[in-house]
């Protein structure tokens, strides 16, 4: 868990009898109140669910509003307006978390729903102890807005958050009953959100009450590939990154087939990993976008026949052309995320956001909680780079009611039918590389639970161009190598893994060091 909060509350509601579905909803909303940054009421997100041997993949992502159009973010010019997609009024998406929590509970759910949203009540109204790590990020976010002179109300809400002492919520408490009491209609129906869109009004934002009533979450059918002897189950569209980590995974094995098995975080694993990279971002941006207004050609991008042909080009020697790596079909960060298995063998696999760390950096006057800044996840114009620095086209251009591209990967392995690993990461883009790499880490180099999320990462994603991140703890000599290919390294932490992993036909679970969060197996 992301926390201790709601690594504590998973427990309890487990011990209680719960199930995992249930201990993933109560986990959400204790998140809101004490994971600000990326916990949340005001975002969205995608949770994957198994269940008595069945899959499902609950849709809770942000739509545009109403009266959200393509060129929104655009001046007279044509030229993309600085910051106005990514942070203030105009940034945030329509909020989906609270109905898919509802929906979660309604297909998948045994306890009172009042009894799993109690706890992030409790927390909010009489206080949780911060977190030092979590003060740092409070007192950052407050330098950063007032050097940018950014007029959002972030500091009027969390300008007295101190480290270990306790930040009391008052205002979110009051919605939090409400959704307590009155469950999804406590959120888009009522007071709530007659004080959203009030305030919407008041700071000239898109947001109304019809947006709001009109909200659903969505069921769908989870992305279901065979890799080896498992079956990978992951996020369908409007995920772009349950197609990147399956085409990573088959590429990875159609480009080392019948050779020396490579070493783990070795100049050639790296480099071989960060070829396939390219293609599959060349990939999303030109075919990926909401299935509800696009067509994604799902298949045949994770077809072995086409990624069979899409190896093709990769050089085991040298570095593609940046320029040349085009889609293959001839015919388009700050996240959190949570594991969770029962004793039942039931899985959740949740990933949630309001995007970049604290949102948009506004909070609803009067209900509480921080707004997304999802918007900036659309394509605002062909080929120029979000904040994440993936590029879009057409596929992913604003419409209203429209989901946002997203890169949340919430994944499992599964094999004879059985869970074998929960996993998933927040980080944006690099979200689709700290999950393709615990699989493998996992799987091909036999590493355990807490291994894989400590085990150093590196994200390559076609821009900015040969330019690959990685964590502190990747061989020198491998970054001397790398650099001397011509790559450009940058050194920067990424995610936050929390994963559980079934090994010998034990359950362990590992949660991120560099985090504040909690792995716990009883």
């Amino acid at each position: 868990m992301p926390d201790s909060y709601s690594a504590d509350v998973a427990k309890d509601i487990l011990q209680k009898g719960g199930n995992a579905i249930d201990a993933a909803i109560a986990a959400q909303f204790v998140l809101a109140v004490t994971l600000p940054e990326a916990g949340n009421v005001g975002g969205g997100g995608f949770m994957l669910i198994h269940k008595d041997n069945e899959s499902d993949f609950i849709d809770y992502r942000e739509q545009a509003p109403l009266s959200a159009h393509r060129d929104m973010y655009l001046n007279a010019n044509g030229d993309i307006i600085p910051n106005q997609s990514v942070y203030g009024i105009l940034a945030s998406g329509v909020p989906g978390t609270v109905a898919g929590m509802w929906l979660a509970h309604e297909k998948h759910g045994t306890l009172p729903w009042s009894e799993l949203v109690q706890p992030a009540v409790m927390l909010a109204k009489e206080g949780f102890v911060v977190h030092p790590k979590l003060a740092k990020s409070i007192q950052r976010y407050i330098k950063k807005i007032a050097e940018r002179g950014l007029a959002v109300n972030f500091s009027d809400y969390f300008s007295h958050a101190k480290a270990d002492e306790l930040f009391i919520q008052l205002e979110l408490s009051e919605t939090l009953e409400r959704i307590r009491d009155q469950g999804r209609d406590g959120f888009y129906k009522g007071k709530t959100a007659k004080i959203i869109s009030d305030f919407m009004r008041k700071e000239n934002g898109l947001i109304t009450e019809s947006d709001l009533l009109s909200y659903q979450a969505v069921s769908r059918k989870p992305l279901k590939s065979k890799w080896r002897e498992y079956e990978l189950l992951t996020a369908p569209p409007p995920s772009s990154g349950g197609i990147a980590i399956i085409q990573w995974l088959k590429m990875y094995d159609i480009l080392t087939q019948d050779k020396p098995k490579l070493s783990h975080n070795s100049t050639q694993y790296i480099h071989l990993l960060s070829e396939v990279g390219k293609r599959v971002f060349a990939d999303r941006a030109e075919y990926l976008g909401d299935p509800d207004f696009v067509d994604v050609p799902v298949n045949s991008l994770i077809s072995d026949t086409y990624l069979t042909k899409r190896s093709q080009a990769v050089s085991f020697d040298t570095i593609s052309v940046t320029e040349n790596i085009r889609p293959g079909l001839k015919e388009s960060e700050q996240t959190t995320h949570f594991s969770i298995v029962d004793k039942w063998g039931n899985a959740v696999s949740n990933t949630t956001t309001i995007n970049l760390g604290y949102g948009s950096g506004v909070v609803v006057e009067g209900a509480g909680f921080l707004l997304n800044d999802e918007m900036d996840d659309f394509s605002a114009k062909p080929g120029v780079a979000n904040v994440f620095g993936a590029v879009g086209g057409q596929a992913n251009e604003i419409q209203p009611k429209k989901r946002m591209l997203s890169s949340m990967t919430p994944s499992m392995v599964l094999k004879n039918g059985n869970v074998s690993m929960v996993t998933g990461s927040p980080g944006g883009t690099t979200i689709i590389s700290s999950v393709y790499l615990s699989i493998l880490n996992a799987l091909e180099f036999d590493m355990t639970a807490q291994q894989v999320v400590n085990s150093p990462r590196f994200h390559h994603q076609l821009l900015p161009k040969n330019q690959i991140r990685v964590h502190e703890g990747i061989a020198p000599q491998v970054i001397q190598e790398l650099e001397h290919m011509g790559y450009n390294i940058r050194h920067e932490r990424f995610g936050d893994m929390h994963v559980v992993l079934k090994i010998d036909n034990k359950l362990y679970a590992g949660s991120e060091l560099s985090g504040r969060g909690k792995a716990l197996v009883f």
